[in-house]
């Protein structure tokens, strides 16, 4: 957070994901759950295409969360395919009645 705080304030300061996790020494997975803990703690932290920055305005905060937004409508269309691949396999069997 200081890092983006400090360098990185503002949608103009972007930094790429990639140059985040070499300035922090973290991998790509960590860094986005260190991105995602702050946010669940309300630290205004932004992203777009281009990488993540600390959000200086209310437009950019609400930039993310549409971004956000966009991102868990296709997640809940990938679960809703799934659950629709789950009719082509047969039940499971039930192990409780043996062989």
């Amino acid at each position: 957070m200081a890092y983006l705080k400090g360098a990185c304030s503002g949608r103009q300061y972007v930094v790429r994901g990639a140059e985040l996790e070499q300035v922090l020494g973290v991998s790509g997975t960590d860094l986005r759950k260190l991105v995602n803990r702050l946010r669940r703690k309300g630290v205004p932290i932004g992203s777009s295409r281009d990488g993540y920055f600390y959000a200086r305005t209310a437009g950019e905060v609400y930039s993310t969360i549409r971004q956000l937004r966009g991102m868990a409508s296709g997640l809940e269309a990938a679960i809703r395919g799934l659950e629709t691949a789950l009719d082509g396999f047969e039940p499971p069997l039930d192990r409780s009645d043996g062989p």
